[in-house]
This record gives structure tokens, sequence and C-alpha cells, in this order.
């Protein structure tokens, strides 16, 4: 459930721990990017969207009635105490297929911290109220969400930073080879690598109409 886009560019980001250069400069050693303390936002793979049918039970297109999905995703991170504290805010836009009468339905949606692209540390469940008003067949409203992740857990220890960051010059017999090349430092770099996933709050035949379709 909790396989997402983010994972493979969170897989990018502990490449470097050079906070002295610009992203992305081409420098003697290689090229420059910043590890960020802040954990990676993202919608897990096929949570993003709800569909809702009537009858409840029936997959034909016809059967329809409210399709919703989540967009606008947005974040903000708090590095400043002994937690650093990711709020994310998105959009939820929905439609449906009757537009008599007001309406107003209730969707469920989770913000969870996943350490290391696959262990889910947290995991809370909301809810927001989506209304539709008498004539309208499209609504929109705003959620919000936070996750937490202690600093020490996202700290690097010394012994693998050095390893990471040492300065290697043409000619050395380590040069040309990646850091994470080393069990030791990818599995270090993998633990302090977070993730602060939103999306719908699916059943199992919700999560499956959306991986089949």
């Amino acid at each position: 459930m909790f396989k997402s886009k983010a994972a493979l560019a969170a897989a990018f980001l502990p490449l470097a721990l050079v906070g002295c250069s610009s992203d992305g400069q081409l420098t003697a050693t290689g090229i420059t990017v910043t590890r960020s303390a802040c954990p990676a936002v993202a919608i897990p793979a096929a949570t993003g969207d709800i569909t809702l049918f009537n009858p409840e039970n029936s997959r034909d297109a016809s059967a329809i009635d409210v399709v919703a999905h989540i967009t606008n995703v947005r974040s903000t991170c708090d590095e400043t105490g002994e937690n650093i504290i990711t709020t994310v805010n998105f959009e939820i836009r929905g439609q449906r297929r009757d537009a008599a009468g007001a309406r107003e339905v209730v969707l469920p949606y989770f913000a969870a911290v996943v350490q290391g692209g696959t262990a889910v540390l947290t995991k809370s469940i909301s809810r927001v109220g989506l209304r539709f008003e008498d004539g309208q067949t499209r609504a929109s409203t705003t959620g919000t969400a936070t996750g937490q992740v202690a600093r020490a857990a996202v700290t690097l220890p010394d012994e693998v930073r050095r390893q990471i960051t040492r300065e290697r010059k043409p000619g050395d017999a380590d040069a040309a080879v990646d850091p994470l090349a080393d069990p030791t430092v990818r599995d270090a770099v993998r633990k302090a690598s977070f993730e602060v996933l939103v999306g719908f709050q699916l059943t199992d035949a919700q999560l499956s109409y959306n991986a089949t379709r």
C-alpha cells in the first residue's frame, strides 16, 4: 500500500551530505547534492483517488456516484526542535453524478511516517467533508496532516558521514567507488531516510479498483 514514487526520490537524496555548495554544482570531486533532514512528502501509488459506487457493490461505470482526488500537495518543515515536524496541506476535488440537492460526502484519509521506504512508524486517519451545493456536480475542500520524526533518527553516524563526504581525488584507489556500495553505509542512510505519505484510506475493494482500472 505504501509503495510510492517518493521512495525512488528518497533513494537519491543521500548521495551526498555536502551543505556548503549549491545543489547540482559540479565540483572537482563530483556533483553536490544536499541531504535534508526533512522527510520527503508524497501520495502512495493508488491512494490518491477514491471512487464511490451506488449500489456500493457494483463496479459498472453507470454506478459511479462520486469520484475525488488529492492534488496540490504542499508541505512545510520545522527543524528547530528535537523533533522534525512536517505539516502537509492538500486539496481534495470531487465530482458527483447527480446534481440534485445539497449533499456532503465524508472521505477518510491517512497520514503515515515511513522509515527506509518500507517501515511504517506511525499512521493516523482523519476525515474531511466534501460538500456539494444543490445543482452543483463539483466541489472542493482542503485537508491537512502532520508527521513527526526525531532529529536523532535522521542524523547519520559520524563515521558514515565522513565516508560519504570525504574528498576523493583522481588517482585514489576508491575515487570512482560510490560510498553507498558499502552495505554499512547504505543501511545507515536507508535508516536515516523518512517519508510522510498522505492518501485516501481505502477499503480493499477500493484499492483493488484503483490498481486495476
